[in-house]
């Protein structure tokens, strides 16, 4: 069984935290095989627990949608300050950090560069390293880790909030092995300390763990939708529901315009692997197309190791918009507080894969481009490697 970082700390406090003031950057999914939050880690062993940070969707998941800020409150029990990084402001404050002897990160990320949790945790290695306090992470498991490289890698035109880094948009890596990956690249002076994991192995799914499945955000209610989600993520860029407001996000995708049984047809070619799709309509209850009735599908993975999830996704646009008889359209800025660029290019990386559908383009040579550009990477990622390659 796999034993998390928050794991390894429950068992045996860290010596160079006992005594120190800590901020605590958590959320829902922060908890230990057992089932104990982070914070109550925290304040039962050592140190003293100074202040609480969250990210997007709050400190327990309780803000639902995208761009939905929350506000910073006193904890009504432990009277401590806890602070939004989803609001006025991203980034923790010389203030908040005035008080602190050492930050400490312990979030769930689910593989994909979109997501905004690791560049809430690059602004905090920006802080810590200009406060002079060290920044902890207690490593999780990426749990689609055994996915291979897929979608393109961003281009430096295109960072924000949903990609800060040239990585690709699914990248295999752990939140540890991430901050690795910003220290080398951009805070070269940040104190920063790893608690890493034991017993996992990167070609490991998440339920190979033992650990418990926690829902890291409102629309990441399962395994399955964290294999899905680095390819349906795009969906949120385009006029196409991409299953908000129904019990499958990003699992069951559709629109009123949509016609399921074209798309299947037009994508047969590529010979996707990995998935079947089965048609399924629905009436979302929130978000795009609220109310409306949407003709659609859902993706069923049956082999996640060889499912591609930017790829097939991709597959499926360029079949939309094939068919849509002029009613899909991408969406315009403003987008995760980019208010220039589209918001289908900063989730992709660039500006080529909107470009490939525009020209009708083999979606095969892009996944060849994507391919290419991965030989670059790959030093990079090997140098922050930390976990071995499970033995097939």
């Amino acid at each position: 069984m796999t034993r998390s970082g928050l794991d390894i700390v429950a068992a045996k406090f860290p010596k160079e935290l006992a005594g120190k003031k800590i901020g605590l950057l958590c959320h829902a999914a922060s908890i230990t095989s057992k089932y104990r939050h982070a914070v109550d880690v925290f304040l039962k062993s050592p140190c003293k627990l100074a202040a609480l940070f969250g990210p997007q969707h709050g400190m327990f998941g309780q803000t639902q949608d995208n761009m939905v800020e929350w506000q910073g409150y006193t904890h009504p029990v432990l009277k401590i300050p806890v602070y939004s990084l989803y609001g006025e402001t991203r980034k923790p404050g010389r203030e908040s950090l005035s008080a602190l002897d050492a930050f400490v990160v312990d979030l769930q990320d689910v593989g994909a560069r979109p997501y905004t949790y690791v560049w809430t945790v690059k602004l905090c290695m920006e802080a810590c390293s200009q406060a002079g306090i060290p920044l902890w992470i207690l490593d999780r498991p990426n749990p689609i880790a055994a996915l291979p490289f897929d979608g393109p890698m961003l281009s430096d035109k295109f960072h924000s909030f949903v990609g800060g880094a040239p990585i690709p948009l699914c990248h295999r890596m752990t939140m540890g092995e991430m901050a690795l990956l910003l220290k080398n690249f951009y805070f070269p002076t940040v104190n920063l300390q790893v608690v890493w994991m034991k017993g996992w192995q990167r070609n490991s799914l998440w339920p190979e763990t033992g650990l418990p499945w926690v829902l890291p955000s409102p629309n990441i209610p399962t395994f399955d939708t964290a294999v899905v989600y680095p390819g349906t993520v795009l969906l949120e860029a385009t006029n196409l529901s991409e299953g908000r407001g129904t019990t499958r996000p990003f699992e069951i995708i559709g629109a009123p315009y949509l016609d399921a049984d074209k798309l299947v047809k037009e994508i047969a070619p590529y010979d996707l692997k990995g998935c079947v799709f089965r048609k399924h309509d629905f009436m979302p209850t929130f978000q795009k197309w609220q109310g409306k009735y949407c003709y659609g599908l859902q993706v069923h993975v049956t082999d996640p190791r060889k499912y591609e999830p930017v790829l097939t996704t991709a597959a499926l646009l360029q079949a939309v918009i094939k068919h849509s008889d002029g009613q899909f359209s991408f969406k315009q800025p403003p987008y995760e507080y980019d208010t220039v660029n589209m918001p289908f290019d900063i989730l992709s990386g660039d500006t080529t894969l909107r470009n490939a559908f525009m020209r009708g383009a083999d979606l095969r040579k892009e996944k060849e481009s994507w391919k290419q550009s991965y030989k670059a990477f790959l030093p990079v990622f090997k140098n922050v490697s930390h976990y071995p390659e499970k033995a097939s």
